[in-house]
C-alpha cells in the first residue's frame, strides 16, 4: 500500500505535496528573488501623464492672422472638420460633477476664471445662473482643472465692462488677473477673454503688454439643460466653432447633455490651444 502510494506521488511530481510525507508547497518558504529589469517599475510607468484628446491633423487648421504687433481676436477656428471647443467662463459654481467628467473622460475644455468668482466677492452676476457659490471661495478646484488637462485663461478681475475703462484701468484688470493666476496655478495665461464680449483697441494694447496672445470670443453660447443659442442664421454646429459656458448651477448635467449632442451631431471636441497654435498663435 505504502509503495503504491509513494509511486503515484513521484508520478504526479509532489514529493513534498500534503500527503506525501512533506509539507504543502503554500507553507514551504520562498527563497527571496533578486528584482531584474523586468521587476523593477520606472518612475514614467507609475506616473503616466493622460494622453491629450483633440489635437489637429497635419495641415488641418489654416492660417490665423495676427496683426503687426498687436493680438487677434477669434470667434471661430478655421478647419473644415467637425470639431467644436468648448470654453467656460468665471467660477462662481464649481460643481464637482463637471470635474470628474473632464477628467475621466479627457474631454478638452478651455477655462476663462475671474478673480471674484473664484474667491467668491461681490454678487454673482446674471451669466452666473443665480449662483451659490456651490464649492467656490478658493483655488483648489482650478488646480484640479489644471491637472485635468484644462488650462486656465483670464477672464479680468472684477468683470468689468472693459469699453468703460481707460487703458490704465484695462491693462490692471487683465494683468492683475494674469498674475493671479500664474501665483495660483503655476503658468501665465496665454489667452484672454473680455467679459461680456466688450473690447476695443485699448484692450487688444492691454492685452499684449500684458502678455496675452489672442483674445477669444464665440460663436454659440450653452444655455441651460445643454441647448445651445447660435449667433448663426441656420442654428447649427459648423466646423470650428467655439461654444461659450458658465460655471453655473446645475453645470454637470447640462455638460452631460450638451457632449452627448456634440457627439451625435457627428462632432469631436478639440483642443483649442493645440488648434490656436497650429493655426499659428503662439501660445504655450
Amino acid at each position: 500500500m505504502k509503495g503504491r502510494r509513494r509511486l503515484t506521488c513521484l508520478i504526479a511530481g509532489l514529493t513534498l505535496a500534503a500527503g506525501c510525507g512533506g509539507v504543502t508547497s503554500a507553507e514551504s518558504p520562498a527563497a527571496p528573488k533578486s528584482p531584474g529589469p523586468a521587476d523593477v517599475e520606472s518612475p514614467a510607468a507609475r506616473v503616466s501623464p493622460p494622453p491629450r484628446t483633440g489635437l489637429p491633423r497635419r495641415g488641418e487648421v489654416g492660417r490665423i492672422p495676427v496683426p503687426a504687433g498687436g493680438v487677434p481676436v477669434i470667434s471661430s477656428i478655421p478647419t473644415k472638420r467637425k470639431v467644436v471647443f468648448l470654453t467656460i467662463d468665471d467660477g462662481w459654481e464649481q460643481d464637482p460633477g463637471f470635474l470628474r467628467q473632464v477628467r475621466d473622460q479627457r474631454i478638452p475644455i478651455t477655462v476663462f476664471a475671474m478673480r471674484d468668482a473664484v474667491e467668491a466677492k461681490g454678487s454673482p452676476d446674471a451669466a452666473s445662473g443665480g449662483g451659490r457659490y456651490m464649492g467656490a471661495g478658493g483655488w483648489d478646484y482650478f488646480r484640479e482643472l489644471r491637472d485635468a488637462g484644462a488650462p486656465i485663461e483670464g477672464h479680468t478681475l472684477t468683470h468689468p465692462n472693459l469699453r468703460t475703462l481707460g487703458y490704465e484701468r484695462q491693462k490692471a484688470e487683465i494683468c492683475g488677473m494674469s498674475t493671479l493666476i500664474r501665483r495660483e496655478v503655476g503658468r501665465r495665461p496665454a489667452l484672454f477673454r473680455p467679459p461680456f464680449g466688450n473690447y476695443n483697441g485699448d484692450t487688444t494694447r492691454a492685452a499684449r503688454e500684458c502678455g496675452i496672445k489672442a483674445l477669444v470670443m464665440w460663436t454659440a453660447t450653452v444655455q441651460p439643460e445643454g441647448k445651445i443659442a447660435y449667433q448663426v442664421p441656420d442654428k447649427r454646429l459648423r466646423p470650428g466653432d467655439i461654444l461659450l459656458l458658465h460655471f453655473r448651477p446645475g453645470l454637470a448635467g447640462d455638460f452631460r447633455v450638451l457632449v452627448a449632442k456634440i457627439k451625435r451631431r457627428g462632432f469631436e471636441i478639440g483642443d483649442l490651444g493645440a488648434y490656436l497654435k497650429a493655426g499659428g498663435v503662439p501660445v504655450s
